[in-house]
């Protein structure tokens, strides 16, 4: 199979082609040098690939900075998509087209008895980041309907793995973690830790992005999760274990963020379903991953 991933050298995007050239694919990467906005460039860079699939993860992906460039978001996330699509439908190649929406689409459940989040459940979507996701599905959804495209959309909830940038919560606090090991410091910042998050290891989540390619049923949504949700304290907890450290954590408010929702489980159901999926990678087997990874990385 000849697959072609925007965003491809970001950190869903390197693990996606280790993971896809390991099946044997021929795998194409597209990133920063190819402007997802720009549909010209883009049906160049899409037509000279001639995809058996694409996966699209070119994205705007910290919830964070979208409140601080809510336009660039949608302009990203929306407009992007659009123009992939179009350029899909235009290379002569005719691929199966994965997009990665999020799980931040259903918003704040206040109501535990609405938990685990199906792909049926209600969507809010509480930050600009999320709006821009769903309104992305939209577009999906109108290209399978209005011209027959296969395109596959994924929620895929909290990812995590070594190689994360650290302007997300578990890498973060790794990287803190490491950085006081280094200098000796007692105290690290941390935001919000009551949040409870349905965490997935990133390995586990592309091998199910590979396996919707092959048995996904086109315009529908599936939730990528692990069907359990833990709060960012158990998380820095493991955490400090795994590293033997004893360093303190300090509420720091410039690492709030403004509107928190508060808890996130998925149903993986579906997916099961379609693919057999299932997560392999254990919680304590990534965070280890994840330490092992700063500690390796030149401060």
């Amino acid at each position: 199979m000849r697959s072609l991933i925007t965003g491809g050298r970001g950190f869903v995007g390197t693990w996606l082609a280790e993971h896809l050239r390991s099946n044997g694919d021929d795998v194409v990467q597209i990133d920063q040098e190819v402007e997802i906005t720009d549909p010209g460039a883009l049906l160049a860079a899409v037509s000279d690939a001639a995809p058996d699939a694409i996966y699209h993860l070119a994205a705007m992906t910290h919830v964070g900075q979208s409140w601080d460039e809510p336009l660039r978001v949608l302009e990203v996330n929306v407009l992007g998509t659009g123009a992939l699509l179009a350029a899909a439908r235009e290379c002569g190649s005719d691929p199966t087209i994965l997009v990665t929406s999020s799980a931040e689409v259903y918003g704040a459940v206040t109501d535990p008895s609405l938990l685990p989040l199906t792909e049926e459940s209600p969507t809010a979507p509480l930050t600009p980041y999320a709006a821009s996701k769903l309104a992305a599905e939209a577009l999906c959804t109108q290209a399978w309907l209005g011209h027959g495209q296969r395109v596959i959309m994924v929620r895929p909830f909290n990812h995590i793995g070594p190689g994360q940038a650290p302007n997300f919560a578990v890498s973060a606090l790794s990287k803190r973690i490491v950085d006081a090991e280094r200098s000796g410091a007692t105290e690290i910042p941390v935001g919000n830790l009551s949040a409870r998050r349905d965490f997935t290891d990133v390995r586990d989540v592309v091998r199910a992005y590979r396996l919707l390619i092959e048995s996904g049923a086109p315009g529908t949504v599936y939730n990528v999760c692990s069907g359990r949700d833990v709060s960012i304290q158990e998380i820095a907890d493991r955490l400090l274990a795994a590293a033997g450290s004893s360093v303190r954590l300090v509420p720091d408010q410039a690492l709030m963020r403004p509107v928190e929702v508060p808890v996130l489980r998925g149903d993986p159901a579906r997916l099961h379903g379609a693919t057999g999926w299932s997560p392999e990678l254990v919680l304590d087997q990534t965070l280890a991953d994840v330490l092992a990874h700063w500690r390796s990385t030149p401060a």
